[in-house]
């Protein structure tokens, strides 16, 4: 739980940086598992819908100590980014001015360059680590060029099953293993589809505001594939959009402000959810914050813990072991390419490209840590807009 509490609090830059992060901390310092053993919970979790960091974190949890475990280092994930995004959120409607609010944009405009840097070096690590034959390399280009040009959330699960077939036919090269009977743990997979109609249906006859919330965001987390990079525009559309909920402007800013956010993504819900709620005062904003980091968060967590113990007892078969090189393959592209979509809406100054590529070498070739970049970046801000 120390370990687990650390990394939240050191935790920027995405999935992808966390993953890297999750095997400088449990692999290589704790030897809570192997290297093969985290990239298999990390491939699973990119075939499930929801947030794949924080499913592999509680994936990991429940290994090695069980649901209840599990849960409780997935709510010492979850916490700080909790308590920071709806911060945010009751800053953005009590700290009145608009000049302020421009100040808060200004000061974390060097987020999303330091961001690419920390998806950059992550992206590295994963290849270095995952891509050690010629079909890995062949895959990882398909699956980056795909994953860049074909912009749509239901393409991470096709890549990711088509990668495992191809490499599933090499099964051959590997030896037989005892097989043990399955067991699925159903409950889990009847719990959700519980909630999902019922909260929906709750929802429907209360129109309380609280319980569409937790019905939107459940919803939201149940459908979506492939991260945070795929839900923000999700949210934008049902929220912004549509819904008008929150404006344009107060969505990117509390987009800007995320990147100085560690811990999960999805937390970014918290931030919508608390805004939603601006009109029932401070308690209703916390509320609406809880409702919806519950809601986008519960669904990820019931697929692991419905899908981990099968998924142990599935990957002894050779043909599966034999996917996971396709498969960690393709991650090793999407992470190449979510350098690159993260890239695209950052201004291409010369500062930006100097912060990108300073942040990228000082975690490749220092002991800096990027808790201490991401400081660095929002005081030299600080001093951007008040010098």
């Amino acid at each position: 739980m120390r370990d687990v509490a650390w990394l939240t609090l050191s935790a920027f830059g995405g999935p992808q940086a966390h993953v890297a992060l999750f095997l400088k901390i449990f692999v290589e310092k704790r030897r809570y598992l192997t290297e093969n053993e985290l990239m298999e919970i990390h491939a699973l979790c990119q075939l499930l819908p929801g947030p794949s960091s924080t499913q592999t974190l509680t994936a990991i949890a429940y290994k090695k100590g069980g649901g209840l475990f599990a849960l409780l280092c997935l709510s010492i994930w979850l916490l700080p980014a909790f308590g920071m995004v709806t911060s945010f959120a009751l800053m953005l409607v009590f700290w009145q001015g608009e000049e302020k609010n421009i100040n808060l944009w200004a000061y974390t405009q060097l987020m999303q360059p330091i961001a690419v840097g920390l998806v950059a070096h992550a992206g590295w690590v994963i290849v270095r680590k995952l891509v050690q034959t010629r079909e890995a390399v062949l895959i990882m280009l398909i699956a980056a060029v795909a994953a860049y040009f074909l912009r749509t959330p239901f393409l991470l699960p096709v890549l990711m099953v088509l990668s495992g077939v191809a490499t599933s036919l090499k099964y051959r090269d590997f030896v037989r293993e005892e097989k043990t009977a399955f067991t699925v743990k159903w409950k889990y997979l009847i719990l959700f589809v519980v909630l999902f109609v019922g909260i929906a249906a709750l929802g429907g006859i209360t129109r309380l505001l609280p319980i569409r919330l937790l019905e939107n965001f459940y919803r939201n987390g149940a459908l979506v594939f492939g991260g945070g990079q795929v839900l923000v525009p999700v949210l934008y559309n049902e929220f912004v959009a549509f819904k008008h909920y929150l404006s344009s402007a107060e969505f990117i800013s509390g987009y800007a402000l995320l990147q100085v956010v560690p811990g999960p993504v999805f937390s970014f819900a918290g931030y919508i959810g608390a805004l939603t709620m601006r009109h029932q005062g401070i308690a209703g904003m916390i509320l609406g914050s809880l409702m919806a980091t519950i809601g986008i968060n519960l669904p990820g967590t019931l697929f692991i813990f419905f899908a981990y113990p099968f998924w142990e007892q599935l990957k002894k078969y050779r043909p599966v072991k034999a996917s996971l090189e396709g498969i960690y393959a393709a991650s090793a592209g999407l992470a190449i390419a979510a350098v690159f979509l993260l890239w695209e809406p950052v201004p291409h100054t010369s500062l930006n490209i100097s912060v990108a590529a300073i942040t990228f070498l000082l975690l490749q070739c220092t002991r800096i840590s990027a808790p201490l970049i991401v400081a660095a970046g929002i005081l030299a801000g600080w001093l951007m807009v008040n010098y």
